[in-house]
């Protein structure tokens, strides 16, 4: 016995480090189970990854040093919204910005400014810069909503893969998702919404009293458990929403309400026997997101430099009904001339083209009456409907005639979505009609199971996306990136960058970007209650020293500066709480702008690549 004593201490790491081993190995085991089981649905995600990556590869060779050529001023405030939002990281954050519009400051809620985009992503922003985070979320955000899709077409619908596939295709790559790809970070993170309707239909089998059990038989009443999770679940998906966009959340709203009309009035049986169980469930969910977002939402409306209304007029934003058999300048069968049947090219929403829309129709004939089917006809319908405006617009010319949107115009929250987005719903619900039909088929034996995925192939041929144009862009100053500024003003001050950024001009707020919004800056682009008696508007009033510079930059005429120009100065200074302007050395017109600024605010330091006034 006196031998043993010496080993026993010894054996007992032994016996724990080959414990730790078998876990592990078992660990690994069932990894690599699942993933040769799941090796398809695998592919198909690295697949619209790879396509991802390759219709926005013209960013990344150098995220800081180029940018969306179609969209670049949108690009720049989104990178600012990336940077704001990545403070949160560092606790300090608020809904109320005072780094933009100084002394006023920007309200975020009121604004499309991603917070849990950039909340999630701020270790990216603080490492390698809100361009890369900004590059990242422009192809993710197309990947993702694919894969998402993908997941509810073969596990909520039990599609065969290959009808799956292809309808994730189109929800994440079709012509609206590709254009909104251009700057329109808050329109394309549409990963949740497939998330959203699980949990909608998830709720409504729970509410089914007539549902099966696992063993055949009918259940005896709503499944109170499953109807509680997925109300929880939906209530924190829409939360996450609004903070990603709350534009998308609407759309889905709309959708899915009509989709139930229709659901209702194919199938009343389901209707009669689950409306009580799923009215309580989504009374639960609505309850629960309320106690989350009543803040944010009052914030938003009432709070500080709030907005209560919409800026953008629904008769200019209208999509042109000639557009949706028009095929996107985006794709790969696209030509320039369509560009004109739209606000620009961030908005092609509507470009189905006559190939698809054929074959979706013919394909929601041939799948007959199911409800699901219904539902989604009529929801396309509805939404595309809506899209039209208050007016129609053909070919450019708008008619006399109504549209549908004059009956909703003006409401609460609805003025608040551009017509044409509307569009953006029937993608998703054009997408389900064509997996329906495909998977059909792929479960037939005669020749209709390869007469409906060619068919679908060849109208979605046409619409293959090519990559978004991408374009140089001027450095940020040395004086920012160096972390220069820090000798002209504290972090948390005002710089004064020179010209003021505007909404048409935003690229001096690349240098609050770049510098992970370390300081503030007066005037720039977003949305704030500027409009008359206090409505939203994009931007703000200009100062007369900001409009003094801004001529100046425009023309490059150095005007005669007397003592009221410099008392001016001093006053418009004193407002924006500021503690220092700067001039970088490259800036068009710079020799005039620094003898007007000298002027001003008296002789200039130079300090790397600015030239910089302490007031």
């Amino acid at each position: 016995m006196s031998s043993a004593a010496p080993t026993a201490p010894d054996a007992v790491p032994d016996q724990a480090v080959h414990s730790t081993e078998r876990a592990l190995g078992a660990r690994l085991a069932r990894l690599r189970a699942a993933a040769a089981r799941n090796r398809t649905d695998l592919l198909v995600g690295l697949l619209f990854v790879a396509l991802a990556g390759w219709l926005t590869h013209g960013l990344w060779p150098d995220p800081t040093g180029r940018t969306l050529a179609l969209n670049p001023e949108d690009q720049a405030l989104y990178e600012w919204f990336l940077a704001v939002d990545a403070r949160a990281l560092l606790g300090d954050f608020g809904l109320l910005s005072d780094r933009l519009n100084a002394p006023d400051g920007v309200n975020l809620m009121a604004n499309t400014s991603v917070i849990a985009l950039g909340v999630l992503l701020a270790p990216v922003t603080l490492l390698l810069g809100a361009p890369v985070t900004f590059a990242v979320l422009a192809a993710g955000n197309l990947a993702g909503t694919a894969i998402a899709w993908y997941l509810l077409f073969t596990r909520t619908l039990r599609a065969r893969r290959l009808a799956a596939g292809l309808g994730a295709a189109v929800c994440g790559f079709g012509p609206g998702m590709v254009s909104q790809s251009n700057s329109h970070l808050h329109m394309t993170a549409q990963w949740l919404v497939p998330v959203i309707v699980w949990l909608v239909i998830r709720m409504l089998r729970a509410a089914d009293p007539g549902r099966a059990d696992g063993d055949g038989a009918g259940s005896t009443g709503p499944d109170r458990r499953r109807l509680t999770t997925s109300a929880i679940g939906l209530a924190a998906a829409v939360t996450a929403q609004v903070f990603i966009g709350e534009e998308v959340l609407f759309l889905c709203a709309v959708t899915l309400l009509v989709m139930a009309v229709g659901y209702a009035v194919v199938d009343r049986d389901l209707a009669r026997r689950a409306l009580p169980g799923f009215a309580g469930g989504m009374a639960l969910a609505t309850g629960l997101a309320l106690l989350a977002l009543a803040g944010p939402l009052w914030f938003q409306f009432a709070g500080p430099q709030g907005v209560a209304d919409g800026m953008f007029s629904p008769d200019y934003f209208s999509a042109d009904l000639r557009s949706w058999w028009s095929i996107s300048p985006l794709s790969l069968a696209g030509g320039a001339e369509a560009a004109r049947l739209t606000t620009g090219p961030a908005e092609y929403n509507t470009f189905l083209g006559w190939p698809l829309l054929t074959v979706t129709v013919g394909c929601a004939f041939w799948l007959g009456r199911r409800p699901l089917v219904v539902a989604c006809v009529a929801g396309a319908l509805a939404m595309g409907a809506l899209s039209l405006g208050p007016r129609l617009v053909l070919d450019g010319d708008r008619t006399a005639l109504p549209g549908p949107y004059a009956l909703i115009a003006g409401l609460p929250v609805v003025d608040g979505a551009l017509p044409m987005r509307f569009a953006l719903a029937v993608l998703p619900l054009t997408a389900t009609l064509l997996v329906l039909a495909v998977d059909r088929a792929l479960r037939d034996t005669g020749q209709v199971r390869r007469l409906v995925p060619a068919l679908v192939g060849a109208a979605l041929l046409p619409l293959v996306p090519t990559p978004l144009p991408t374009a140089d862009r001027p450095p940020v100053p040395e004086f920012i990136t160096a972390g220069h500024w820090r000798q002209c003003v504290e972090p948390g001050g005002v710089l004064v960058p020179v010209p003021l950024p505007t909404p048409k001009d935003p690229w001096p707020m690349r240098w609050a970007a770049a510098a992970d919004a370390g300081f503030g800056i007066p005037e720039g682009f977003f949305i704030g209650p500027y409009g008359r008696g206090g409505t939203a508007a994009m931007g703000t009033y200009k100062q007369p020293t900001s409009a003094l510079l801004a001529e100046v930059a425009k023309r490059g005429l150095q005007p005669a500066i007397g003592d009221e120009q410099r008392q001016q100065a001093k006053k418009d200074a004193d407002f924006w709480g500021a503690s220092c302007v700067a001039l970088a050395v490259d800036t068009p017109h710079a020799e005039s702008l620094r003898g007007t600024l000298e002027q001003l605010y008296g002789p200039a330091t130079r300090i790397a690549d600015a030239w910089i006034w302490r007031v």
